[in-house]
């Protein structure tokens, strides 16, 4: 009897060594206890406590903490506080504030804000609170520095105590009490320093969320700094819902500097990228990586013919919708079909690749079939294409290539009445070249308002950015007239089909809309009114991130226009 529990004894003894001995694993080796900081393990560790707060706070007053360039722990300690319990209390306190301004009012002192302000709060906090438009809670909020030395604790505390103030809050080393305050920031949802302020939901709510966010995609280019912490903004927009992209901006904002970094980077990815340029930026990008230059005008020999489509690749239904967009780019050359001439027009194409089964057929097949159904009103209006002086522009075989991997298309020598009609022609030729040979690329139209002019190229455009998708094409429409975008049904439409936002400086005739459609916040909207150039809001499907659009030293002469610069 006496052996077993001997036995059991010492079996007893080894296992609360044991438990002793894992707990040696996790415990700290000593702990110093000062009056204003702790030293556990040679770390130096001090907590400090927010002791005042400012009448009114900006939305994400805390980032300024999460991103400092130090580790901090920072705790919240938040409690609802009963309303029936509260409001006799703040009842109890807005009749002692009354009662001191009646005092003063008496014997004729002036009421300065130390009274008005609280008394005014306190009863709009009361009135908010019995309509169930706010509750009232308690918040706690602690601070721990670890550091190295005590000398680097003390340089660490008082840049926090600095940044603090500037935005108005104050705050106190928990003198005496670090033990307690160190327990009070672990994650055992215990408040023991209950060092509590009383604030209401919306008070509460702007300390959340932290503003400060990231967005990095591993498989991305470089887009440049976030403003919020400086980390890097990696994104690739064919990870994304769709690769569409708009970018808004003012003239001088750097909209087409931002656009020719993403060119740079995407051609190191392996993405093909064709770009409709009217007004002749990206000349000197393309001589830098030997990409195909095509130049066209009302003189130039290089061509692109409407009707080329190769019907031995191709479905009926893909020649059904080829016959559609010929007909809206047509509508836009005659300045406008009625409902009975776009029927006309419609048969007249079926019969003109019917005829031309070899080779695409030419503008002037059409002119002929008009003439041959007697259409005099649809043909009279061709003739400057096929007789007149535009006869050079529109009526000939395409005989350019799309095999490089960057391809320019300069239409700034074409007149302006001709540069909406060409861009549909060419974004029509690239839509059909890419179905034959899907692959990464990007299609970016510079001065997209054009195309908002007129209803026949706004309603192309939003078709072609709602199927790009399915040819692994993300399109990117630049425009510095935002207003001519979400003012119109079709503008909005291609804001909605690009995930994909990038918003650059706005003016207060456009940030109205902006803010509207793409429901930014408040700080958000600030930000556009004031950044300065090369700063960007970018909207990745459902991130938001403000970023400062940087290029390397060999890529900024590649692709700047700043006349200072390029003039030299």
């Amino acid at each position: 009897m006496i052996d077993l529990f001997n036995k059991t004894k010492n079996e007893t003894l080894e296992l609360s060594l044991a438990e002793q001995d894992h707990l040696d694993l996790i415990s700290y080796s000593g702990l110093e206890e000062k009056s204003s900081y702790l030293i556990i393990d040679d770390a130096f560790i001090r907590t400090l406590l927010i002791s005042g707060y400012p009448y009114i706070a900006s939305s994400g007053w805390l980032n300024n903490l999460i991103n400092f360039n130090h580790n901090l722990d920072i705790s919240y300690q938040i409690s609802k506080v009963n309303g029936e319990v509260a409001l006799p209390k703040l009842q109890r306190k807005i009749t002692e504030l009354e009662s001191t301004k009646r005092s003063m009012l008496k014997t004729g002192r002036i009421i300065g804000p130390e009274i008005s302000d609280p008394l005014n709060s306190a009863i709009s906090l009361r009135d908010k609170i019995i309509r169930g438009q706010e509750k009232l809670f308690q918040l706690s909020i602690y601070i721990t520095i670890r550091a190295k030395t005590l000398s680097e604790l003390e340089q660490h505390t008082k840049l926090i105590e600095t940044l603090l103030s500037t935005k108005m809050f104050y705050s106190k080393i928990a003198r005496y009490q670090q033990l307690e305050a160190l327990d009070s920031v672990l994650p055992k949802a215990e408040d023991i320093l209950e060092q509590k302020r009383n604030l209401d939901s919306s008070s509460i709510a702007l300390t959340f969320p932290f503003i400060s966010s990231e967005l990095v995609q591993e498989s991305g280019i470089l887009y440049g700094i976030n403003r919020s912490n400086n980390s890097l903004v990696i994104l690739d927009r064919f990870n994304l819902n769709n690769a569409n992209s708009i970018i808004f901006a003012q003239s001088g904002s750097g909209k087409s500097y931002t656009c020719k970094v993403e060119i740079m980077r995407q051609l190191m990815q392996g993405v093909n990228v064709i770009v409709i340029d009217p007004e002749r930026e990206y000349k000197k990008l393309s001589e830098s990586v030997n990409g195909t230059y095509i130049k066209l005008s009302t003189k130039s020999k290089q061509k692109i013919n409407p009707f080329d489509l190769n019907l031995t690749n191709h479905l009926a239904s893909e020649l059904t919708e080829h016959i559609q967009n010929l007909t809206e780019i047509i509508s836009l050359m005659i300045e406008g079909l009625d409902v009975m001439e776009k029927a006309i027009l419609d048969k007249a194409i079926i019969k003109i690749y019917q005829k031309n089964k070899t080779k695409p057929p030419k503008l002037e097949n059409l002119y002929q079939e008009l003439l041959q159904q007697k259409e005099k009103v649809i043909s009279k209006k061709l003739e400057k294409y096929i007789t007149g002086s535009l006869k050079e522009v529109f009526n000939h075989q395409t005989n350019i290539d799309l095999n490089n991997r960057l391809i320019i298309f300069d239409i700034k020598d074409l007149p302006e009445s001709l540069r909406q009609i060409m861009i549909l022609i060419i974004s029509n030729f690239v839509n059909y070249k890419v179905k034959n040979q899907p692959e990464k690329r990007l299609l970016i139209i510079d001065e997209g308002w054009l195309l908002m002019q007129q209803e026949e190229s706004a309603r192309f455009i939003a078709g072609l950015v709602r199927r790009a998708r399915k040819y692994y094409l993300g399109v990117t429409i630049i425009s510095q007239q935002a207003n001519d975008f979400l003012n119109n049904e079709y503008g909005r439409a291609i804001a909605a089909q690009s995930s994909l936002r990038i918003l650059m400086q706005q003016d207060s005739t456009t940030i109205k809309n902006v803010v509207s459609e793409f429901n930014l916040s408040e700080y958000e909207e600030n930000f556009l009114l004031t950044c300065e150039k090369g700063e960007a809001l970018i909207i990745a499907d459902q991130n938001h991130v403000a970023v400062k659009v940087i290029a390397s030293d060999k890529e900024h002469p590649l692709i700047t226009t700043n006349p200072r610069e390029v003039y030299q």
